[in-house]
């Protein structure tokens, strides 16, 4: 069972930057992948960037490729999403995730372990 605590969202404005942690604990293997997700109202849940634990290879959505970058800190169990030059349309709920192995199709498959999310909030 894992556990996923997220913290760092908030009011920003736009072209501003904000950075999210997700603190895990529980059973976590070096082979896990993490990911963000966001929903913004009235929308579905999407997929944000997605990080191996063992490889380190990254995945990032189109929409926020260049601006956002995950990171991990092996040590402490957090996963990071620094989100820079943020826009309205980042507003949402970011959601951290885990599921037990990458998969090349990481942005579309199932993670199993969720956080409660996080307001972020863009303003115009």
């Amino acid at each position: 069972q894992v556990q996923l605590v997220e913290s760092g969202g908030g009011l920003v404005q736009a072209g501003g930057s904000l950075r999210l942690s997700c603190a895990a604990s529980g059973r976590i293997f070096s082979s896990y992948a993490m990911g963000w997700f966001r929903q913004a109202p009235g929308k579905e849940r999407e997929f944000v960037a997605a990080i191996s634990l063992s490889g380190g290879a990254r995945y990032y959505a189109d929409s926020v490729k260049g601006r956002f970058t995950i990171s991990t800190n092996n040590a402490k169990n957090t996963v990071y999403l620094q989100m820079d030059s943020l826009k309205p349309e980042d507003t949402a709920v970011y959601y951290c995730a885990a599921r037990s192995s990458w998969a090349t199709n990481i942005r579309t498959v199932a993670f199993g372990s969720w956080g409660q999310g996080t307001q972020v909030t863009v303003s115009s």
